[in-house]
């Protein structure tokens, strides 16, 4: 592109002016000619066809008609209203135009009996059709005008609309812009890559897309700009891993020895899952090549993910290291030592756990032997990375919970070793596929898709408030036989006295109809000082409390086998993927498992969708992939992350195969031309360095 035209200010463009120009800039990020080139449309009108009047349908879409206007008159109605009617015919049958305002100048300009096309939208009144305000053009005009067919509707604001720029006046500076600017649209992908997928060219896809001739057209041009933009992130991301490892060496463990063979022979407390053994392999051969290891586990809740970091932390004691692992509450730092404490041994490993409750004593002790190397395996919350923590050779930090820590978290356990050590991220939240290439290009990506066997699925309904009595009923069968019962209440920050008021209202109403001494609850919510809530959650793992009512803290990793029922109260409430975290918290032993959602009968269309997802499948990518249709990506990866990739056209949901297939060409093109230089890459490696210029949404992935 001779880039000087296209990085012109946009007030220089015929028809925008210094005004105009800064209401672009304001509401719609446009500075210069190449913005606006780029400011695709979210919609298009299908003037390409002509329908017939017995062709019409009450479905409120627009349509265009050809035929004749055969009479006008002026209908009262109400108080002092009048409506212009005339009635509309073509060969098929008639229809009535119909005006509110601007009578007069209106009766004017019709015509009648001549042929012309009418564009609006249809309603139906009894069995006639009627078409309010239509635009009108007679055929000999309606032939001559350039129109394309398919007519583009561009994103915009209130304040756009408010201030006259209305959809037509940024068609009309598009043409302007299209005229000055069209010569100059160079292409930008290699021309094999054109050839082999078919795509046409830049020029086109953006006349195309912008001016589509046909529905054809415009399904080109979209596909080759979504592959385009898709292909290019891939590249950053791909570009960025093999940087990584190419610049960062890691500790090469090569040994595979006494602790991690004796532990694996003889004291394996279960078979592994096949997916369990294939992840252990990926992540050895990771940690065995001269790369420092970056990989994601993704796996759903129960599927063993701890058993995998475990055997990884041995390996790197067989190779004379350190490892740490570290978790986002002190619950859940609690509950991985007291589970790998257990695995620890029967290996015979010092392990300890460091956290914001730690007495200074035991500080001491933990941190003079982290210093000595005589700890093995550290274990604990942020007080992992802080500066007075010194490992004398950490080899491997397992990091839980990813999307609950920032990147600068990670980069500081990075620090804690001269060559930094290996990182493995685990997560019990699914994400879909899709999502995971553009998010953690730059990690490796490793999936446990198993439950482990004897686990059976937990069995999940919906249920009305109206049938409360048999839930009821239902619950005192199961601690009949010895089982526990949560109850989860929402918890919405914004309304919080009245959360604590559903939740109290909840405890004592549970508390009359499982009176004790028969029956006895515990309660849990963010209200407790922590030594409370930690000494409630203790009976009721021990058993001594039948039934715990709860906010969402029991969210993240407590584990008590022997609950075998979660009701959450006003699940219409929740997202889905926090329902999902939620369900996982039931089903941790051998028993038949239940999740009752309980709602009230007023829910919206996607409430509805969340409850039917939840009761027909238990897999988690299934769920997040229904989550991603429901909420978009920017809000499934929590708050910090969202507004990720400003993508200009691409759709993480609606493209996911383009996705796909890009990030298998930008990996097949990075295999063989890692530096992009050879000469037909010249044009993809100009962008490329202009787009690594413009640190929009590259500069959190780090």
């Amino acid at each position: 592109m001779s880039n000087n035209l296209l990085l012109t200010p946009i007030e220089f463009l015929k028809g925008v002016g210094p005004n105009r120009g800064e209401l672009l800039r304001k509401e719609l990020g446009i500075h210069k000619y190449a913005d606006l080139v780029n400011f695709f449309p979210n919609r298009y009108i299908d003037r390409t066809r002509y329908y017939k009047i017995n062709e019409l349908q009450n479905n409120g879409a627009e349509v265009q008609i050809i035929g004749k206007i055969i009479n006008v008159k002026t209908v009262e109605f109400g108080k002092n209203q009048k409506r212009l009617v005339a009635t509309f015919v073509d060969d098929t049958g008639q229809m009535e135009l119909v005006w509110f305002q601007g009578h007069k100048w209106i009766r004017e300009s019709l015509k009648l009996n001549e042929v012309c096309v009418i564009f609006g939208k249809c309603t139906s009144f009894g069995n006639t059709f009627n078409m309010a305000h239509p635009e009108i053009e007679l055929m000999s005009e309606h032939k001559q005008s350039l129109r394309s067919a398919m007519q583009p509707v561009y994103p915009s604001t209130e304040t756009l609309t408010n201030r006259g720029i209305s959809n037509k006046v940024i068609n009309k500076m598009m043409q302007q812009l299209f005229v000055e600017t069209h010569i100059l649209f160079t292409e930008t992908l290699p021309e094999y890559l054109i050839a082999e997928l078919k795509l046409i060219s830049k020029k086109d896809a953006l006349i195309n897309i912008h001016f589509p001739k046909s529905t054809e057209a415009l399904a080109k041009a979209k596909f080759r700009l979504v592959f385009e933009e898709l292909f290019f992130i891939q590249l950053q991301l791909i570009t960025k891993n093999l940087i990584q490892k190419h610049k960062i060496k890691g500790h090469p463990f090569t040994k595979v020895g006494e602790y991690f063979n004796d532990f694996y022979q003889n004291h394996l407390p279960f078979a592994l899952t096949n997916a369990q053994k294939r992840v252990i392999k990926e992540i050895r051969n990771d940690m065995g090549s001269n790369a420092q290891m970056n990989r994601l586990l993704q796996g759903d809740v129960g599927s063993g993910k701890t058993i995998v970091a475990f055997m990884s932390m041995l390996l790197a004691l067989d190779n004379g290291f350190q490892a740490c692992l570290m978790a986002p509450t002190e619950i859940l730092a609690n509950q991985h030592f007291i589970g790998l404490s257990e695995l620890a041994q029967t290996v015979n490993i010092n392990i300890r756990i460091l956290t914001g409750s730690t007495r200074i004593a035991q500080r001491r002790i933990i941190h003079e032997e982290l210093e000595n190397g005589t700890l093995d395996i550290l274990i604990g919350t942020h007080a992992l990375i802080e500066d007075k923590v010194k490992f004398k050779n950490l080899g491997l930090a397992v990091i839980d919970e990813q999307h609950r820590f920032g990147v600068e978290q990670r980069s500081k356990l990075w620090k804690k070793n001269t060559i930094p050590p290996h990182v493995l991220v685990m997560t019990a939240t699914p994400i879909p596929r899709t999502l995971a290439m553009s998010l953690y290009g730059d990690l490796d990506i490793s999936v446990i898709d198993e439950l482990p066997p004897g686990r059976k699925p937990i069995q999940t309904v919906h249920r009305f408030d109206s049938n409360r009595l048999k839930v009821w009923k239902f619950l005192r069968d199961e601690i009949a036989l010895g089982r526990q019962i949560y109850i989860v209440y929402p918890l919405i920050q914004e309304s919080e006295k009245m959360d604590y008021k559903d939740l109290m209202d909840g405890y004592e109403s549970i508390s009359r109809d499982f009176p004790l001494p028969q029956y006895s609850i515990s309660i849990l919510h963010g209200k407790m000082k922590p030594a409370d809530k930690d000494a409630e959650m203790k009976r009721f793992s021990e058993g001594k409390t039948n039934i715990m009512v709860a906010t969402t803290v029991i969210e993240v990793g407590v584990n008590v086998p022997n609950a075998s029922v979660m009701i959450i109260e006003s699940a219409e409430r929740f997202g889905l993927s926090q329902l999902h975290q939620l369900r996982g918290r039931v089903g941790r032993g051998a028993e038949q498992s239940y999740c009752i959602l309980m709602t009230s009968h007023k829910m919206s269309a996607d409430s509805k969708t969340r409850m039917e997802t939840m009761v027909s499948t238990n897999d988690g990518f299934e769920i997040a992939e229904v989550d991603l249709k429901l909420r978009g990506p920017g809000n499934l990866m929590g708050t910090q992350q969202s507004g990720i990739l400003n993508l200009q056209i691409a759709d993480l949901v609606r493209d996911r195969d383009t996705l796909a297939l890009a990030r298998n060409y930008a990996m097949k093109l990075l295999k063989e031309d890692p530096g992009m230089q050879k000469h037909e890459h010249s044009a993809l490696r100009a962008v490329y360095i202009e787009m690594t210029k413009k640190k929009n949404i590259w500069n959190y992935i780090s």
